[in-house]
């Protein structure tokens, strides 16, 4: 006799099937400067197209755009999802995943939830570490790691201020003491300022970036909901960008009503903050388009209230027409459902031309949408500090001809050499993109 979670899940995933929608328009009707945004079809079972996690056959790879290569350049690695530079050109990757958080799992459908993800590779347990990667012989391949950090909790953001590296735990943002060229910290941190975390948490990554001139901090935090149905009283301080000066831990919201921000960077010729941003889901396989925009100082960007400006999303009670009034709408789409994490500008790229001036993106892939999207890692051109075409794949090839995930792209970020490199927490990998001879 089959137990009664069991069977549940097997009843809700014929239903699932048997329900759901499947998208009218192209990923790409929903990606640029203007995305079609037909109305919303919201169905009494929501769209779940989970693509099964089920890593790397010996000896593949993904595919490269034209003009390019890919190459391991780390593998065996423990969910791998973001990735930084230090200035000596070595490479630390944040191996971690979400945290225990009991409450963000209630209720069947929520336990039902955490089943289907399982199957996504996307529930197991955080090794809570950051490692360092060393290519000392720039033939593009670590040949050295180290456990730089350990026993943290979910890390996943990292910059370098001067001798000061901050990590962002889910919880709190942490400084090390560092000296160039150790490969590991066994130093105790100290807390620069706590983030909402707890129980219920339900977007658990926290990136951190610093401004020019290394006196600021900019902290990402996602939303605890997928449209505010946990009560927005657990939203507080949550699904924005936070500015904290680095010398006292005081901060404040810089901009918010931003679901789910996760890269961010600054753009060379402007100047100006950039953010990559996941939107919401269960409204339909073509809504609401994820997007990259340039954020503005106390600017409102509509979660949960609207999305793409003033598209009121009618699920939210109470609403707050004079917060819609001000939502500002978003730069660039770039695909519904497409879980674009990564973010990162070529400056310093040694790529083909064509990818030497906008930004790269990881996609991190759809469960939400009907054929599946993103799964790959995109290249938005820029002219003129702002987006000026479609986008280009840079990396493609990560799911099998049945739809089977043999890796997902999260963080992205240009190393010493002028390659690109790409965290696979699936394929447990670090790939590397650079010119083709």
């Amino acid at each position: 006799m089959l137990k009664p979670q069991l069977a549940l899940v097997i009843v809700l995933a014929g239903g699932l099937a048997a329900c759901s929608e499947t998208a009218t328009l192209k990923v790409s009707d929903g990606t640029g400067p203007s995305p079609k945004l037909p109305q919303p079809n919201k169905t009494l079972i929501p769209t779940v197209n989970i693509a099964p996690a089920i890593g790397w056959p010996e000896g593949a790879r993904p595919t490269a755009a034209s003009g390019t290569q890919v190459a391991a350049f780390a593998e065996g690695l423990d969910h791998p999802r973001w990735l930084y530079v230090l200035p000596n050109g070595d490479v630390l990757v944040a191996e971690t995943n979400a945290p225990p958080r009991p409450d963000d799992r209630k209720g069947i459908f929520g336990w039902v939830m955490g089943k289907f993800m399982g199957r996504a590779g996307a529930v197991v347990p955080s090794p809570n570490r950051i490692t360092l990667l060393r290519d000392k012989d720039h033939d593009g391949v670590a040949e050295t790691r180290t456990i730089f950090l350990e026993n943290l909790n979910s890390p996943f953001g990292m910059i370098l201020v001067g001798n000061d590296l901050y990590v962002a735990d889910t919880d709190r943002l942490l400084r090390f003491p560092y000296k160039d060229g150790e490969t590991s910290i066994t130093a105790q941190p100290t807390k620069v300022v706590d983030l909402p975390g707890g129980t219920l948490n339900h977007h658990w990554t926290k990136n951190v970036i610093a401004s020019k001139d290394g006196s600021k901090l900019y902290v990402t935090v996602g939303s605890n909901s997928n449209v505010g149905e946990n009560g927005l009283e657990q939203e507080q301080g949550r699904a924005a960008i936070w500015e904290v000066d680095r010398a006292t831990g005081q901060h404040r919201i810089f901009a918010s009503g931003l679901r789910n921000p996760n890269g961010m960077a600054w753009e060379p010729q402007s100047g100006q903050l950039w953010t990559a941003v996941n939107e919401r889901d269960e409204i339909g396989s073509d809504l609401v388009p994820d997007y990259i925009t340039s954020v503005k100082d106390g600017a409102f960007y509509g979660w949960p209230f609207s999305y793409y400006g003033q598209h009121v999303d009618v699920r939210v009670t109470p609403q707050d027409p004079a917060l819609v009034a001000k939502a500002i709408v978003p730069d660039y789409a770039v695909g519904p459902h497409t879980a674009s994490l990564g973010l990162t500008f070529a400056e310093g790229s040694k790529l083909p031309p064509s990818f030497t001036q906008g930004a790269f993106i990881g996609q991190h892939g759809s469960w939400n949408r009907k054929p599946h999207s993103g799964y790959k890692v995109i290249f938005v051109p820029f002219s003129a500090g702002k987006p000026s075409g479609q986008p280009i794949d840079v990396l493609t090839g990560f799911l099998t001809e049945d739809e089977k995930a043999m890796g997902r792209p999260v963080g992205v970020v240009i190393d010493q050499q002028g390659g690109l490199l790409v965290a696979d927490d699936v394929g447990n990998k670090i790939w590397r993109v650079s010119a083709a001879p």
